[in-house]
C-alpha cells in the first residue's frame, strides 16, 4: 500500500523537487519490499541506486533546469499521452494474468532453473551465495552485457553534456575550493567521520559478495555515493583533485577490459569464453578466481561511470551558473 500511495503521489505532485523526494522514498520502500522477499542482493542495489545515487543526480538536473514543471498539456494535446499510458498499462496488467502465482510449485522457474542452481551450485562453483554464482558464472555473458550498457550510458552522458569542441569531463574553474569549504561546516565534519566507513563498506561488499549479499554492482554504487557526497559537501574542484576526471574515465574502461580479458584468458586456456574452469588446477578454485576478477571489473566500471556522470552534471551546472 505504501508503494501504491507513493506512486499516486508521484503522479499528482507538480514540483520537480517533491517528485525527486518521492522517487527516493519509492526506492527505499522497494528495497524494503525486496528484503521481505528474501532478495537481499536486489535490495542492496535498489537502496543504493533508487534511494541514493539517482536522487542525487536528479537534484543536479533540477539545479540546471529549474524546480518548476512545464505547464501540463490540456485538451486535445493531452489526449494522446493519456491514451498511450492507458493502453500500455492495460497491456502490462493483461500480461500478468499468464504469470504463475508467487511461490507456486508449478512455476517453470521452479522446474527448469532453480533446481539445478540450488542443488548443483555448491559442487560446481563452491560459494554459498547462489545469486553471485548465477550472475558471475552461469550467466556471465548477460552480466558482461549489463556492464557494457552501464559503460555506454556513461559515454552517452559525457557526449550529451560536453560543451562544443570539448570532452564531457569536469574541468571546473569555479567556485574555488576555499570558497566552498565555509558553507557546510557541520555537514563536512560529520562527513569526515562517515565517508571513510562508506568506502570501507563498499570494499567489504565488493569482496564479500561470494559469501553474502553484495558484489561489484552494489559495491560500485556505494563507493560512488561516498565520492559524490564528498563532492557535494566540499565542492567539485576539491573532489576532482582527489580523483581527477581523466583517471575516472580510464577506470571506467579498465573495468570492462578486466571483465573481457578474463574471458580471453579462458579462451587461451582451451575453454569457452568466460569459462573459468581453466584458470586453476582445481575447477572450484578456478571459479573463485574468475568470479573475483570479473566482480572487480564490474565494481570499477560501475563506480567510475557513476562518478563520471556526476562530474559531467556538476560541470554543466557550473557552466550554467557562469
Amino acid at each position: 500500500m505504501l508503494l501504491v500511495a507513493t506512486a499516486v503521489a508521484l503522479i499528482r505532485v507538480r514540483g520537480l523537487l517533491a517528485s525527486i523526494m518521492l522517487t527516493s522514498v519509492y526506492g527505499l520502500l522497494s528495497a524494503s519490499f525486496f528484503v521481505t522477499m528474501d532478495a537481499v542482493d536486489v535490495a542492496f542495489t535498489e537502496a543504493a541506486v533508487g534511494a541514493g545515487v539517482s536522487p542525487l543526480l536528479l537534484l543536479l538536473t533540477v539545479a540546471i533546469v529549474g524546480r518548476k514543471e512545464a505547464a501540463p498539456l490540456r485538451g486535445r494535446r493531452a489526449l494522446l499521452p493519456i491514451l498511450l499510458v492507458t493502453v500500455t498499462g492495460a497491456l502490462l496488467i493483461v500480461g500478468t494474468f499468464d504469470m504463475p502465482h508467487f511461490g507456486s510449485a508449478d512455476a517453470p522457474a521452479n522446474h527448469h532453473v532453480a533446481p539445478h542452481y540450488l542443488q548443483q551450485s555448491w559442487d560446481e562453483i563452491g560459494i554459498p551465495n547462489v545469486v553471485t554464482s548465477v550472475l558471475a558464472s552461469y550467466r556471465a555473458y548477460d552480466t558482461l552485457g549489463e556492464v557494457l550498457v552501464i559503460f555506454t550510458a556513461g559515454v552517452a552522458v559525457i557526449l550529451a553534456l560536453a560543451p562544443p569542441g570539448q570532452r564531457g569531463s569536469a574541468r571546473p574553474a569555479r567556485p574555488s575550493a576555499e570558497e566552498h569549504l565555509g558553507q557546510h561546516t557541520i555537514l563536512q565534519v560529520v562527513s569526515k567521520l562517515l565517508i571513510p566507513f562508506m568506502l570501507l563498506f563498499a570494499f567489504y561488499v565488493q569482496f564479500h559478495g561470494e559469501y553474502g549479499p553484495g558484489g561489484g554492482f552494489q559495491a560500485g554504487v556505494i563507493f560512488a555515493s561516498g565520492i559524490i557526497l564528498y563532492g557535494l559537501l566540499y565542492g567539485l574542484p576539491t573532489v576532482c583533485r582527489v580523483i581527477p576526471p581523466p583517471v575516472v574515465e580510464i577506470l571506467a574502461a579498465l573495468g570492462v577490459l578486466i571483465y573481457g580479458l578474463t574471458g580471453v584468458i579462458s579462451l587461451l586456456g582451451g575453454a569457452n569464453y568466460l569459462d573459468y574452469s581453466v584458470l586453476a588446477d582445481d575447477p572450484v578454485t578456478a571459479q573463485h578466481i574468475g568470479i573475483i576478477a570479473i566482480e572487480l571489473g564490474v565494481g570499477i566500471t560501475v563506480a567510475a561511470v557513476i562518478i563520471t556522470i556526476y562530474y559531467a552534471f556538476a560541470a554543466r551546472l557550473l557552466r550554467e551558473e557562469d
